[in-house]
């Protein structure tokens, strides 16, 4: 018997896999989980990731608001290492991104200032405010790099190493290069780079695919560059498999 993906076809997700809630605080208010879908369906999105700053805890209701307006929502983080280099984290499962969150709480100092950093809001899917975050979200962990991708790893996610392109929190502003022995699935440049970038800016950056994504804090940037990948399911294995060029799956930027 024939499984049930073998019957399904080949076709086209049009992703922005890294948008930021009301959780982070850089984060606008308006970034609620249902303003998000609305605003994903709005510019023709199939699949978004929700990757706020190392917290999941806003995850859970944008995925239940995506599958009431049928937008597929990943669940995910941006962690920042203790080299300050930030890092995306998709999954498949939200037990994994809470996997993922309790592990990264267990490594996060600091208590957070609202006066200073903006206030991190916990919404339901109905953009309600259920209430706030006290950790130091906008901080760094005290892991390092290779820790962090390894974990993302372990627990079954992709791992992307966020906008390599811009001069702050980025792999390459901070390292100066991408390891060559670093596990990660791909790298992501911003909305504001080419996506034919110039090599020779990212020293160790070729070997890795890339995606390009909004990094989204504002609902009008949602969307503004994505990734579109030829899937027969918006999985983490099937993309996986598209950054690999592999079994016929692809993708573009």
């Amino acid at each position: 018997m024939a499984s049930s993906i073998e019957n399904k076809t080949l076709r086209a997700f049009k992703a922005d896999l890294h948008i930021h809630t009301c959780l982070s605080p850089c984060g606008d208010w308006e970034m609620g989980p249902m303003g998000i879908i609305t605003k994903s369906l709005e510019m023709d999105l199939d699949v978004i990731a929700i990757c706020d700053h190392n917290s999941a805890e806003n995850v859970g209701a944008v995925m239940r608001a995506g599958a009431e307006k049928g937008v597929s929502v990943l669940p995910g983080m941006e962690v920042c290492s203790k080299e300050e280099v930030h890092v995306i984290a998709i999954f498949d499962e939200l037990s994994q991104a809470t996997d993922m969150q309790e592990y990264i709480y267990d490594h996060l100092p600091g208590q957070n200032s609202p006066d200073l950093f903006g206030y991190q809001v916990i919404a339901d899917e109905n953009n309600e405010v259920r209430g706030e975050n006290n950790r130091l979200l906008i901080g760094a962990t005290d892991l390092g790099l290779h820790e962090i991708v390894n974990h993302i790893r372990f627990l079954g996610g992709l791992s992307f190493a966020s906008h390599i392109d811009r001069q702050a929190f980025s792999i390459i502003s901070q390292l100066g290069f991408v390891p060559p022995d670093i596990g990660l699935d791909g790298v992501e440049v911003s909305s504001f780079a080419k996506p034919e970038y110039d090599d020779r800016k990212f020293p160790g950056a070729a070997k890795f695919p890339f995606i390009t994504s909004s990094d989204a804090h504002f609902i009008d940037d949602i969307g503004k560059v994505r990734t579109v990948f030829m899937l027969f399911e918006p999985t983490v294995t099937e993309i996986r498999m598209a950054l690999k060029r592999s079994h016929g799956r692809y993708m573009e930027v």
